[in-house]
């Protein structure tokens, strides 16, 4: 099959597509030919050499994908046999088949289109589970997201909004502040020409946020604490800004905050599976029946993935990149 793959880590040149076996699906797989691949910020550091894929997971870059289910294994149900799926894959989505854990698939309505399907898996995962798990965010609370436009950005808002949350974003330009507005955040502020902490401050009256989910990190983490309202819950995904932070202890103190975070892809299958329970239950309806659809940035041929990354990192891209296998 054809697959992009990296000899060293590096920058995005270093991805090349290449010739490889097609994989077998183990007893609880699932074997997809890949119509449509996400591309997404874990790959980048993949390929950088900055975030290996864990123990028996295929070291090709690619976590989530959508297509058609082609083989499976013996302990999969046999109805999955021939049904369009999103799947979140351990790794090996840039390529024409890619295996994963049936029970973390979320089947596909026949008139959902396989592009926005594959848009969809990690940056719901990720936004479902720290949002709403360990963030518990509820009605009538208020979230900042940093990154408003990207992926897991986008994402963030439109779930936030069906939930009836307030959302507050920052971004880069007024170009993506408007797209952030357009989705529906409440409120979008230009990082670069104000002080977040201070326009959070008086658009809340002084009570700040409930939820802040965090990818920045580094010297972003004190100023998000002084967004924060009593008994606030800070929740860190990523550390585009540095791994390390520097904290005010009384402040965590005096107003009860939590500070907690995670990362997705080492978690083990059952977490994965119980996690796609959830939000077939609770999440997945609303895009299966078009109420939401992931906001789409630009497409990339399977043999441009390199492309696909230097657009997502020079941070231009508003909402999801994907890599265009076989179609559909």
């Amino acid at each position: 099959m054809r697959a992009v793959g990296f000899d060293s880590p590096g920058g995005p040149e270093v991805l090349r597509l290449e010739q490889t076996a097609t994989p077998s699906p183990k007893q609880d797989d699932v074997l997809i030919k890949v119509a449509f691949a996400g591309v997404n910020r874990p790959d980048c550091a993949q390929r950088a050499g900055m975030y290996p894929p864990p123990p028996g997971a295929s070291p090709l870059p690619g976590l989530e994908v959508a297509g058609e289910v082609v083989a499976i294994g013996s302990g999969v149900p046999a109805e999955m046999l021939g049904q369009r799926v999103a799947a979140l894959t351990p790794g090996g989505g840039y390529a024409e088949f890619c295996t994963a854990p049936w029970q973390h698939c979320l089947s596909l309505p026949d008139g959902m289109d396989l592009k926005t399907a594959a848009a969809l898996p990690e940056t719901l995962f990720t936004v479902w589970h720290n949002v709403f798990e360990r963030g518990m965010a509820r009605d009538g609370e208020r979230l900042l997201v940093h990154g408003g436009t990207s992926g897991i950005g986008t994402m963030a808002i439109m779930l936030a909004k069906a939930f009836d949350i307030e959302v507050i974003v920052t971004c880069g330009d007024e170009a993506k502040c408007q797209a952030a507005r357009d989705l529906g955040a409440d409120l979008a502020i230009n990082y670069r020409e104000q002080d977040f902490v201070e326009v959070i401050k008086e658009h809340t009256g002084g009570e700040g946020v409930n939820v802040v989910l965090d990818m920045v990190s580094g010297d972003y983490v004190p100023r998000n604490l002084q967004c924060l309202a009593e008994d606030g819950r800070h929740v860190t995904i990523a550390m585009l800004g540095g791994a390390k932070a520097e904290l005010f202890m009384p402040m965590v103190m005096m107003k009860r905050l939590t500070l907690t975070g995670s990362t997705l892809r080492p978690r083990s299958d059952a977490f994965k599976s119980a996690l796609a329970d959830e939000i077939a239950a609770n999440a997945w309806p609303l895009f299966t029946s078009g109420e939401l659809a992931p906001v789409m940035d630009q497409t990339f041929p399977l043999g441009e993935a390199a492309a696909a990354h230097t657009r997502m990192e020079a941070g231009e891209h508003i909402g999801k990149i994907v890599l265009e296998v076989s179609g559909g």
